[in-house]
């Protein structure tokens, strides 16, 4: 669709659709304009020029260019997870295919019809308001499943600026009107999100922000109910709960990338836990091994990466999982590790896990070769006795919780001090 542009048109337009217009226009330093410059500038490029363009809307699906745009050395995988309240499970491999075919379009098409555009039209065509579950994908961008947790030709496509916008998660159920597909789209389209778990958008977008909502120390311990001797001393040793900051540290070579995988196993399929993984600074051999389990890493970045670039993809591991505990869900991210990070970043990072007093909670677990500071449970292993297969490996005289009675009661706090006080006689 081709539109005569007018002044007034302009004027009463977003800034971010004469953003979309000049962009098209290859107007240069647009974004520094104020809004009556840039209007100037466009008039002034289609008088010049054929006195059109073709318009889009801002939430345009994915195009060739937008995938091109993902960091290097990051692999982004869209984790399978179990929600609580029905939430999906994550669509793996078909959801990579749905998204595939949509960035095959040519990335001009349409460029720069705004979204209030969209909008119009639904109400004039009639289109339909529709409710499914969002299933995030890796470039940022979703899909609301109508029939989840499989895929289906009925699906909607959700454009990653909406999903960005209205921050959503895997597993939000979300309403909104559509607008049918263009040309070679071949999905339908969310022309704007109307409702999030059951209440306004406006409602949940003007939310607290999640740093400033009201903390606790962590009440409600994970109870890991293995077998295997290293993770039965954590579990009672060093314990830790929904909202912890836990920290396996040990120089390398003493199992903490192994314990965090029991960790991760420990805590896989509980419903109402959504657990995601990222490897930062991981070897080869270890991305694959890892992208081979479930979950898979919802990001995967090896030694080679940049700092900066490791930092990024932690972060927005957080990001999602910060989302979901304030909305009142219950998130896990396990970290694999911490050291290649710049140490600021690290910290940050470490500072995200909390558990929200009217919320719910996120819990980090990372790998690191000594803590940081501000951990609440610091898991210490000890490289002698990895080294010789004993077990358990945790060094207890290291390691600690915070006050663990809120996790374990008074009794178990006081069983934990004696056996450390037996672990130091014993290796004195």
């Amino acid at each position: 669709m081709t539109a005569v542009l007018d002044r007034g048109e302009l004027e009463a337009s977003s800034l971010a659709d004469l953003h979309a217009i000049a962009d098209q226009l290859g107007l240069d330093g647009f974004r520094r304009l104020r809004k009556a410059e840039l209007i100037d500038r466009i008039v002034g490029e289609e008088s010049d020029g054929a006195g059109r363009v073709d318009r889009e809307p801002a939430d345009r699906e994915p195009s060739e260019r937008d995938a091109a745009d993902d960091d290097e050395g990051v692999s982004d995988r869209a984790p399978r997870t179990r929600r609580r309240g029905g939430r999906s499970r994550r669509g793996g491999s078909s959801a990579r295919a749905s998204v595939d075919d949509q960035d095959a379009k040519p990335a001009a098409r349409e460029r720069g019809r705004g979204a209030a555009e969209d909008a119009e039209r639904a109400a004039d065509d009639g289109e339909s308001v529709v409710e499914g579950v969002v299933e995030v994908l890796g470039n940022g961008s979703a899909f609301l499943r109508i029939d989840p947790p499989e895929p289906s030709d009925g699906d909607v496509y959700v454009s990653a600026a909406q999903v960005r916008r209205c921050e959503l998660v895997s597993g939000d159920r979300v309403a909104g009107p559509v607008r049918t597909p263009r040309r070679s789209e071949r999905y339908p389209s969310l022309v704007r999100v109307e409702q999030i778990n059951g209440a306004s958008a406006d409602t949940v977008s003007a939310g607290a922000r999640y740093e400033d909502l009201p903390v606790d120390y962590p009440t409600e311990r994970f109870a890991l109910e293995s077998k295997d001797a290293t993770l039965g001393a954590i579990e009672w040793l060093t314990p830790f709960g929904r909202g912890s900051r836990v920290l396996i540290v040990c120089p390398p070579r003493a199992g903490k990338t192994e314990t965090l995988r029991a960790l991760l196993g420990a805590l896989s399929g509980r419903d109402g836990l959504e657990l995601s993984v990222v490897l930062a600074g991981a070897r080869p051999e270890e991305i694959g091994a890892w992208q081979a389990g479930e979950p898979a890493p919802v990001a995967s970045v090896s030694f080679a990466a940049s700092p900066d670039t490791q930092a990024q993809a932690v972060e927005r591991a957080l990001d999602a999982a910060k989302r979901v505990a304030a909305r009142g869900g219950d998130a896990v991210v396990l970290i694999d590790g911490l050291d290649g990070l710049p140490p600021h970043a690290g910290r940050k990072a470490l500072a995200a896990a909390r558990n929200l007093r009217e919320g719910g909670s996120l819990t980090l677990i990372a790998t690191a070769t000594r803590p940081l500071g501000g951990e609440s449970t610091v898991i210490a292993l000890d490289v002698a006795l990895t080294s010789t297969g004993r077990q358990p490996i945790l060094d207890l005289a290291a390691s600690g919780t915070i006050r663990p009675e809120l996790l374990v009661g008074d009794d178990g706090a006081a069983a934990i001090l004696k056996a450390r006080a037996d672990a130091l006689d014993s290796a004195g």
